[in-house]
């Protein structure tokens, strides 16, 4: 009988193991939106990393939503993967699909935006405050410290949106003739940056220049600007194809471009590092730089 059971407990173990040994070949990806050529750039970027290095690449979409978001994240938990990458929705609203990827003791590494709560073994991402320094930077400059400035936020609560805005703050108070008449929020959105810039020339007679917080609202911005036949300078940031074509055809003074393939492909590198056993940075800074004409 106590043959049995050790028997028994034996083959519990065995199966035990055999299902981990599974699922160590599956990462999962839950990004915020593929309704963004970033984030699909960032999502081809940890596809190839992946396949490089013999995973297979779970990729959900949560549609800017918190909820599908979380939804996501319960369905590939159910999965058995061995970790997950996360692009937030929401810097806040993701503590819940963090600490469901905790309680399963799946290790979550984030990607371009950060998460406020949750445990988290690593960060990949651009260092937003500095691009958005960067940024208020190249605008004090081509407005030669004077000038009437409008920012496009993102979405609120996301980490990017926070820390661009930040350090695109910080550059601009030091230029004391530089006044933002105009902050608002159009949600990291194309559509909703051209209709909050219908809106704020139509309430602001004197704009010298834009900076959105990233290319899809700048975009959107220029699109009402050129209608309105108004002199604008806009900077985005991202670096996304689009945005660069509208730079080389003089359409957007610059953006500050992130390496977007880089951050899915460092993001799939560091969880290989972390399923192997390795110690990983808190935090790996991916390099920016301003595209001009």
């Amino acid at each position: 009988m106590k043959k049995l059971l050790r028997l028994a407990v034996a083959t519990a173990v065995l199966v035990g193991s055999t299902t981990s040994a599974l699922a160590n070949d599956t990462l999962a990806l839950v990004v915020s939106t593929l309704n963004n050529p970033f984030f699909v750039t960032l999502k081809e970027g940890a596809e190839a990393k992946a396949g490089e290095l013999g995973y297979k690449l779970l990729v959900l979409d949560s549609q800017n939503d918190p909820a599908k978001e979380l939804a996501n994240v319960e369905d590939v938990l159910n999965k058995k993967i061995a970790l997950m990458m996360i692009n937030p929705t929401d810097s806040d609203a993701v503590r819940s699909a963090i600490r469901a990827a905790n309680r399963k003791k799946v290790p979550v590494v984030t990607l371009d935006r950060g998460a406020n709560s949750g445990k988290v073994v690593s960060h990949v991402a651009s260092d937003n405050v500095q691009g958005g320094m960067m940024a208020g930077d190249l605008v004090k400059k081509m407005l030669n410290g004077k000038g009437k400035v409008v920012e496009l936020q993102g979405v609120p609560g996301a980490s990017a949106t926070r820390d661009r805005g930040e350090g695109f703050n910080k550059s601009i108070k030091e230029a004391t003739g530089i006044t933002v008449v105009a902050s608002q929020t159009a949600d990291f959105d194309r559509t909703k940056g051209l209709n909050v810039m219908e809106n704020i020339l139509q309430a602001q007679p004197e704009i010298d220049a834009v900076f959105a917080q990233n290319d899809e609202m700048a975009l959107g911005a220029i699109k009402a600007i050129q209608a309105a036949k108004r002199d604008i300078i806009v900077v985005g940031f991202d670096g996304t194809d689009d945005a660069v074509a509208a730079v080389k055809k003089g359409s957007m003074l610059a953006t500050v471009a992130q390496q977007a393939g880089r951050i899915g492909s460092i993001g799939v590198e560091t969880a290989d590092m972390i399923l192997k056993g390795k110690t990983v940075p808190k935090y790996t800074p991916v390099p920016l730089q301003v595209i001009t004409k």
